[in-house]
């Protein structure tokens, strides 16, 4: 039997088990000093999955070159299929990425959580289109989407931690990470973008409040807009004034309804530039950053180390793969050594082998990828409806290539369940 470890941590008296010996928590996750623990206060080693292409479509995982943002890939299954079809195919879309058998999996394979990536318009109308320009109508989609996913995650004791990867009016200018319309105002430009992003977070709270299994608020993903005029996706701001105002007042408007959640936060640069952070203002503060295609080394999480250590609060790795096994694993073994948990990118991806799950579309697929990238005809409807409702077929857990290799270099072995 493994023993727990009484040290002291700003004043207080934290017990914490050896690493890697809690994996599934019970209960409310909450930072307690520079670490996550749960209602037991055991400390949680965070180690998620981040389910890219559920609710957002980004145009890469679908094997689109270029500039090909969610509204942009839609609008061209209009253009093959007709408005009806296209939403059907939406419908099973999202029916068939995430399944309870996927999570299945996930929880087998030792996951203790999952990040969700959510598109603002599942939950609520773009500002554009309000009825009222001072209200905000809500959708049902989005929340009926967690409620089921809870429901798969809540009895394998894996926490969802809700991500808003696609904000009202996009939050940078990376547009395919966020379904930004660069002929609309961004996040940034218009009030009521902040606004609607505000009472989304405020209406989630207040819908979750209650809920242990929900494990924490990653408010906004991969800011990158500069709000100095200095390079163009923030990587160089030296304050980030706006972003942390943002953050606040999200902040405020969660707590008006729930005390119980982690809130997460993200620096301006694709995550990871915290200058002029003025300090946590809330006592249950995570700092986020993401990590790809850089060396492992103890350098390169140096900044965040030292944002712990400052400020007291724990760290995460919010988002991180696209790369190797070997790379997957010496990233792994990095912030693990330093007691920071992570969260992995993607579940799922068409022809990739560097997810958990490999998606083989059918062979007019690659007709339709020709058209879109002006390298062939126009297909007939007949073959775009066997491409796309193929490839949606194909979703599903049990048609897919299951990637064992990919989950050992993340998880040599399960935890305990």
């Amino acid at each position: 039997m493994k023993r727990q470890v009484c040290i002291w941590v700003a004043g207080m008296v934290l017990c914490v088990a050896p690493l890697g010996s809690v994996v599934r928590g019970e209960g409310f996750l909450r930072a307690q000093g520079d670490r996550i623990v749960d209602g037991r206060g055991r400390e949680v080693l965070l180690r998620g999955m981040g389910l890219g292409g559920w609710m957002l479509q980004e145009g890469y995982m679908l094997r689109l070159k270029g500039e090909n943002p969610q509204h942009r890939i839609r609008s061209r299954i209009v253009e093959l299929l007709g408005p009806e079809a296209t939403e059907r195919f939406y419908t099973l879309w999202r029916d068939r990425h995430m399944t309870e058998a996927d999570v299945e999996t996930l929880a087998r394979a030792g996951f203790n959580s999952i990040r969700l990536p959510m598109h603002f318009n599942l939950f609520t109308l773009p500002v554009e289109e309000e009825p009222d320009p001072d209200g905000q109508t809500w959708l049902p989609t989005g929340f009926e989407m967690i409620d089921r996913l809870l429901s798969w995650c809540r009895p394998r004791k894996i926490y969802v931690i809700l991500d808003l990867h696609a904000a009202p009016g996009g939050q940078g200018h990376d547009v395919n990470i966020c379904d930004r319309d660069t002929n609309k105002p961004s996040l940034w430009e218009c009030a009521r973008n902040r606004a609607k992003t505000v009472a989304l977070w405020r209406k989630l709270a207040e819908r979750y409040a209650n809920e242990p299994w929900i494990g924490g608020y990653d408010l906004i993903n991969e800011p990158n807009w500069s709000f100095e005029g200095r390079e163009r996706h923030g990587r160089e701001d030296q304050t980030n004034a706006p972003l942390w105002a943002l953050y606040r007042e999200i902040t405020r408007a969660i707590r008006e309804v729930d005390r119980n959640h982690m809130i997460i936060l993200g620096g301006n640069g694709w995550g990871n530039n915290y200058r002029g952070f003025p300090g946590p203002w809330d006592d249950n503060l995570v700092l986020s950053f993401h990590k790809y295609w850089n060396p492992n080394t103890e350098e390169a999480i140096a900044p965040y180390l030292e944002l712990r250590r400052r400020y007291g609060v724990p760290i995460w790795l919010g988002e991180s793969g696209e790369n190797s096994n070997d790379w997957f694993r010496e990233c792994v073994a990095l912030v693990e050594r330093h007691r920071i948990g992570w969260a992995w990118w993607p579940h799922k991806k068409v022809e990739s082998r560097s997810c958990v799950y490999t998606v083989e579309p059918p062979a007019e697929y690659r007709e339709l990828l020709a058209y879109w990238h002006g390298q062939g005809p126009r297909p007939t409807r007949e073959v775009a409806v066997r491409a796309l409702f193929g490839l949606v077929e194909n979703l599903r857990a049990e048609r897919c290539r299951y990637n064992e290799d990919v989950v050992r270099a993340l998880i040599p072995e399960p935890g305990p369940r």
